[in-house]
């Protein structure tokens, strides 16, 4: 019988587990070979006619101890998320996630160059798994948004608000925060963006999840969303007004009545199932000896 402590370092999934050597093997290829960084690390100026550093740079970490965080946070945060999600759908949002935070951090960085007209923004190396972590703490504060995380004493919910507060703050007191602020925030917000519209739920054959419980305002405190939510919706109309019609047209509503899955209510509720859903599987991994992965996924996914 595995004690509780150590079933909290076992049973990190294949995938995850795959994905950790990809970081310490991109570590260790630009470590022993620094001219990789030219052609895997997105440096805007390079980026064309090198269009792959888009998707490459987000799988190596420029320094031992991100190599060492990343690899860490992916394993126990993918020890949470890719039995409800599944493999499948775990391995597409942090392609997509990565993807896109880094066209973003591009479009900053060429944005800032027209601005300021310095060159540090066209040949800083940006590389790192950290905007897609800061998606994965999205999903993080999705499922098990009441649940107090261990020793911090924190609910999920505010995870990624707080990581985003903290790195600006530190920014002030950085030399190269441009290196990793932008690729958090982007991370945050592609991941809340693709959860909120384009990730399928089996539940219910639809995309997203558009409770009002997972809204953007939902990231801010309290106070502040009366002022958040009508700046939301501009951007909401602008950027996803044809996800809009695609959930109209997969049936969200009905003669303006909303169909099971849609509403607030069912959301609170498919979120409850999943907090159980880990729950019964940590409980699981303490009284009992440790089953294959697969198990465990089919579990989870039976329960949600």
């Amino acid at each position: 019988m595995s004690s509780p402590g150590a079933s909290m370092f076992t049973n990190f999934t294949k995938l995850c587990k795959g994905l950790a050597l990809v970081l310490v093997v991109g570590h260790v290829l630009v470590h022993f070979i620094p001219a990789t960084v030219t052609y895997l690390a997105l440096i805007p100026a390079r980026t064309i006619p090198f269009g792959w550093n888009l998707i490459t740079s987000g799988y190596f970490e420029l320094s031992v101890y991100g190599v060492v965080f990343s690899t860490v946070s992916l394993l126990f945060m993918g020890k949470f998320l890719e039995p409800v999600w599944g493999s499948k759908e775990f391995l597409k949002f942090i392609f997509v996630v990565n993807f896109l935070t880094y066209l973003c951090v591009f479009v900053t960085a060429i944005a800032l160059y027209y601005i300021t007209r310095l060159e540090i923004y066209l040949y800083m190396p940006f590389a790192g798994f950290h905007g897609v972590l800061a998606g994965l703490l999205v999903g993080i504060k999705q499922i098990i948004p009441d649940q107090e995380v261990l020793l911090i004493k924190i609910k999920a919910k505010w995870l990624p608000s707080i990581m985003v507060v903290l790195s600006i703050a530190s920014s002030f007191f950085t030399l190269n925060s441009a290196a990793y602020l932008p690729t958090l925030i982007f991370g945050s917000y592609m991941g809340w963006l693709y959860l909120r519209y384009f990730q399928r739920r089996p539940e219910t054959k639809l995309r997203g999840d558009p409770s009002d419980d997972f809204a953007f305002s939902t990231f801010f405190p309290e106070f502040l969303r009366p002022i958040i939510d009508p700046i939301a919706s501009i951007f909401h109309r602008m950027l996803c007004g044809r996800s809009n019609a695609t959930s109209e047209d997969h049936g969200y509503t009905t003669s303006g009545a909303p169909l099971p899955g849609s509403d607030s209510a069912e959301a609170s509720r498919r979120r409850e199932r999943g907090a159980r859903a880990l729950e019964e599987r940590l409980a699981t991994e303490r009284l009992v000896p440790p089953r294959n992965k697969d198990e465990l996924q089919s579990d989870a996914l039976d329960s949600v």
